[in-house]
């Protein structure tokens, strides 16, 4: 029998030149995050079709667009010089390398356009950029990991179809270094069962809106 783990994160707060928005609106923000192949996608749009509040930040990525996804729906799709010059003009709210060669990141300009709509910001990232996306909104963000065991996420990447065995071995090896992070999540979602985990997620996230000020 598998249960929803509630978890607390710590945040160590340090002093940095910590990225900031430009806009004084604060908006709530619900973090997803997990290894590649955990379904957390699946669960984030599950979880968004049932809340008509929520608003999903596409990310910038610097890999290339697979056949079903579209620029500025799925991704931002940069090349490596221009996420690096948004970088150096301080354009991410936070931004990480997560495999050699491939980035990631989150646009303040994005987080702005939808904070001014009003709406509940829904972030899909690796668990780097859901620590800093915690550390920078706090008691105003609610950080949810998605868990299925590495020989799960295996299978499920091998059934995808997008993984050359190089790249399967980066991402287990990358998955295995992720799960040491799940306890500082605020919630974490085991992943048996799709249905179940989008249910789990939904009550979560319900509950923190209607609960958080």
């Amino acid at each position: 029998m598998f249960i929803l783990t509630i978890c607390k994160m710590y945040v160590i707060v340090i002093k940095t030149n910590i990225p900031m928005l430009t806009t004084n609106i604060k908006p709530k923000v619900i973090i997803f995050s997990a290894p590649s192949g955990a379904g957390k996608t699946t669960i984030t749009k599950g979880v968004m079709g049932k809340l008509p509040t929520l608003a999903f930040s596409v990310s910038a990525i610097t890999r290339s667009k697979r056949s079903d996804e579209i620029n500025g729906k799925d991704y931002y799709f940069l090349s490596v010089d221009e996420f690096k010059k948004k970088k150096d003009n301080n354009e991410f709210l936070e931004s990480e390398e997560v495999y050699p060669g491939v980035f990631y990141g989150t646009l303040k300009s994005e987080v702005e356009r939808l904070a001014k709509e009003g709406k509940v910001i829904v972030f899909d990232v690796d668990v780097k950029g859901a620590a800093s996306l915690k550390r920078y909104f706090g008691d105003r963000a609610l950080a949810v990991s998605v868990h299925v065991p590495v020989e799960l996420l295996e299978e499920r990447l091998i059934k995808r179809g997008t993984e050359t065995p190089e790249t399967l071995r980066t991402r287990l090896a990358k998955a295995k270094k992720e799960m040491e992070f799940e306890d500082d999540a605020d919630i974490v979602i085991p992943n048996f069962d799709l249905d179940q985990a989008i249910m789990d997620a939904y009550k979560a996230v319900f509950e923190f809106l209607e609960t958080s000020n």
